[in-house]
């Protein structure tokens, strides 16, 4: 006869959820970065004072610490503008990316006629074609989107590619065995497969977004980043051109680890969607 500690059923206990030790590796990660970004600035203020070199060649931290915070109003509303036209220009190459390597994935015969076309048209120098748009389309919004999706769109669809391609055979097999179409196949195996590796290219688009929108307002513009970089430049205002230089690479780094996070919220919301490293 068995007792009762015996039949007594075992307490399941809660599965403990991974946010705190993530969090923990990326703070662990982070605080290395940061230190030597803070020891680069001190050595930076501490050489140009040493060497005694003019503001007018390379201001010092302090320097353009200060204009920023006199010229706020200007640089948040530059920042604004490029802010709009990357996030408009990413969207736009993502939809791109996606469409083309879908397309690709899903016709053999176009990855031959239409990919060594893609990737010749992704050597062409971004810099020559960005007067061109702007002979074409004028000075507002859509040539800097276009340059930006001219930019942007290859790796997200060279990665969608990989991720379409790298379904498991023996899942095909099955799929087809049991009448799938091949629209089927794509839908429910080969999509959420690809979805990691999209975001990885996604997360290359982003940074290669900020620099199609700055290179666009640098060939013309009349707001923006770019353009007050580039009209500090001349005015010789380095302090204000490093002030929005360094606004430049803030705004990619919050967009790189914004990507970074919504990859991250939805692999917690669907545990299967593993990174390309760890499937």
């Amino acid at each position: 006869m068995a007792t009762a500690q015996q039949t007594r059923p075992k307490a399941e206990t809660a599965p403990k959820g991974p946010g705190g030790e993530e969090f923990r590796a990326w703070l662990s990660r982070t605080w290395p970065s940061v230190l030597v970004l803070i020891g680069a600035l001190l050595a930076w203020e501490l050489a140009v004072e040493i060497f005694n070199v003019s503001s007018f060649v390379l201001a010092k931290p302090s320097e353009f610490i200060a204009a920023t915070i006199e010229q706020h109003e200007l640089l948040l509303a530059a920042t604004w503008v490029t802010t709009e036209e990357i996030l408009y220009g990413f969207l736009l190459s993502v939809v791109v990316g996606v469409v083309l390597a879908v397309a690709i994935a899903r016709f053999p015969w176009l990855e031959r006629a239409v990919y060594p076309l893609v990737v010749l048209f992704q050597v062409v120098p971004k810099v020559a074609l960005a007067p061109i748009f702007i002979l074409w389309f004028g000075y507002g919004l859509a040539p800097k989107l276009l340059l930006i999706v001219v930019i942007a769109f290859f790796p997200i669809t060279l990665n969608m590619i990989v991720g379409l391609k790298a379904v498991d055979q023996d899942l095909l097999l099955l799929m087809k065995s049991v009448g799938s179409s091949r629209n089927q196949i794509m839908a429910r195996i080969q999509f959420p497969t690809s979805l990691p590796y999209l975001f990885a290219g996604m997360r290359i688009a982003i940074t290669l977004a900020v620099i199609g929108a700055v290179v666009a307002e640098f060939a013309g513009a009349r707001d923006g980043l770019g353009y007050l970089i580039q009209f500090a430049s001349t005015q010789l205002d380095t302090p204000l051109m490093f002030a929005a230089l360094t606004l430049v690479s803030l705004l990619g780094l919050v967009l790189y680890y914004g990507m970074s996070l919504l990859e991250f919220l939805l692999r917690r919301r669907f545990p299967h969607i593993k990174s390309p490293e760890s499937a």
